[in-house]
């Protein structure tokens, strides 16, 4: 698995690179890695996932919880 702060470099990479099209590029890795069996590969994007959903929440243009 990688550190907290490798999740949190890829989830914004995730982000700057694919905008509003994060969700599905996160769930096709997910998927593709389901029919693979990885099970680590699964958590380390679902950890992103995580990070990507925290990260959009706080975007500017959303108030913060």
């Amino acid at each position: 698995m990688l550190s907290d702060w490798e999740l949190w470099a890829c989830a914004n990479h995730v982000l700057q690179t694919h905008g509003d099209k994060a969700p599905l590029h996160v769930a096709e890795q997910i998927g593709a890695l389901a029919l693979a069996g990885d099970e680590a590969g699964i958590r380390t994007w679902q950890a992103i996932a995580e990070r990507i959903v925290q990260l959009s929440s706080n975007a500017p243009d959303r108030p913060l919880q």
